[in-house]
């Protein structure tokens, strides 16, 4: 795909391959920046608050390591900040990113047979202005057994 030359430069705030395959498929340039939080010092009851207040942990963050610690100085009227995140509600309990490959395989045992529901956020940051928009959306899966893990 062609890559689009919008009239604002987009800065991604994540370490997702997943999101930054999704920017490029659509034909956008970006910078990739992390945001370094803790994410496990960031609580919230329920799903649709914790991936706010992580992707808004994370615009921060990334806001704060900008030039002057604040908006870029000659391109901010030109720069957007996208961060997000997602995590899966399982019988109940929140499960973020595994944290090595055995939990990844356990979750995903856990999961066969049946219903997970995966709710995520996006937040876009405009560095001119300092307005940040955001949103979650949820998505509930029926899950097949699992035999070959």
């Amino acid at each position: 795909m062609a890559t689009k030359n919008p009239p604002f430069k987009i800065i991604l705030g994540s370490s997702s391959k997943a999101r930054r395959e999704i920017l490029s498929e659509m034909g956008y340039e970006f910078t990739v920046m992390t945001a370094d939080i803790d994410e496990k010092c960031i609580r919230r009851e329920k799903p649709e608050d914790l991936v706010m207040a992580l992707a808004e942990a994370k615009a921060d963050a990334i806001v704060q390591r900008l030039p002057t610690g604040g908006p870029l100085e000659e391109d901010a009227s030109t720069t957007l900040l996208i961060t997000a995140d997602t995590v899966v509600v399982y019988r109940g309990v929140i499960r973020e990113k595994p944290t090595s490959e055995k939990e990844a395989r356990d979750f995903i045992k856990g999961y066969s047979g049946s219903h997970a529901a995966v709710v995520g956020s996006v937040v876009v940051t405009n560095l001119a202005t300092g307005k940040r928009c955001g949103g979650w959306d949820s998505a509930e899966e029926i899950l097949v057994q699992l035999n070959t893990i």
